[in-house]
This record gives C-alpha cells, sequence and structure tokens, in this order.
C-alpha cells in the first residue's frame, strides 16, 4: 500500500479525515460522561460538531494564537479550499471555517502527533463546554 503525503494533500481531503477524528473523540468525550442513550447522544454531539460550533473553535484558536504555525497555513488551505457544494443548514463562510478546523485536525492526526492532537482535540471540547456553561 502507498500511503499518500499528508503534507501535499489538498485541504478537503485533510478535513475528510479531521471530520472523523473530531467526531470519534467527541463521541467518547460523551460516552465517558455517562451519556448512552443514541438520541441524548446525537443532540450532544451536534452542540460540538456542528459547522457553527466548529467554526467558533477555530475563531476561539486564531484570537488566542492557539494554532502553531504550520496549522496556520493548513487552516488557510482547508478555509480557501473550494468543495463545490453548497452548505445546507449554514452560511458558505462558517462552513468554510469549520472545514478549516477539520483539515487542521486531519493534518495533525495524519502527521501522527498524538500528543498535539489531544491537545487541540482538548482544548475544542473545553471552548464548547465553557460556551454551554455562559449560556444558561
Amino acid at each position: 500500500m502507498v500511503e499518500a503525503d499528508y503534507k501535499q494533500m489538498n485541504g478537503l481531503a485533510l478535513a475528510y479525515v479531521g471530520d472523523a477524528v473530531y467526531d470519534l473523540f467527541v463521541r467518547h468525550h460523551l460516552l465517558n460522561h455517562g451519556i448512552t442513550k443514541p438520541n441524548r447522544l446525537h443532540r450532544e454531539a451536534t452542540k460540538y460538531v456542528s459547522a457553527k460550533a466548529q467554526a467558533k473553535i477555530l475563531k476561539y484558536m486564531v484570537d488566542t494564537s492557539f494554532l502553531k504555525e504550520e496549522e496556520e497555513h493548513v487552516m488557510k488551505r482547508g478555509r480557501n479550499a473550494k468543495s463545490g457544494t453548497i452548505p445546507k443548514n449554514t452560511d458558505v463562510q462558517t462552513y468554510r471555517y469549520s472545514t478549516a478546523f477539520e483539515a487542521v485536525l486531519g493534518w495533525v492526526y495524519l502527521s501522527n502527533n498524538k500528543e498535539r492532537l489531544n491537545e487541540i482535540l482538548q482544548a475544542a471540547i473545553d471552548f464548547i463546554d465553557n460556551e454551554r456553561v455562559k449560556l444558561v
């Protein structure tokens, strides 16, 4: 099997991987918090994985200089990628920022930097959890 060079992958391919990585991390997080009923799992997961939530996470990470320089380059590649589809439930800008967030996750995952991946994933979960606390 020939492995693709993740450094040369387009933003959408990286986002495809990042979406799966983030979704699995969120599901694990919810199960660890005792949420086991499928309907509730789905409702809760949406609060983390929606395009709107991911765009907010990315904006927070950019505003706080959380991302490393190379991750910012990947983020821009993901943000500027042309998917050819129109998002159904969100505006184009939000969709592009969520794609950029997923591209960063995909790139870090494929670089096999587990420590950095966990830092980013945990920061994303903490951000959404803190946002939800503010709304209550």
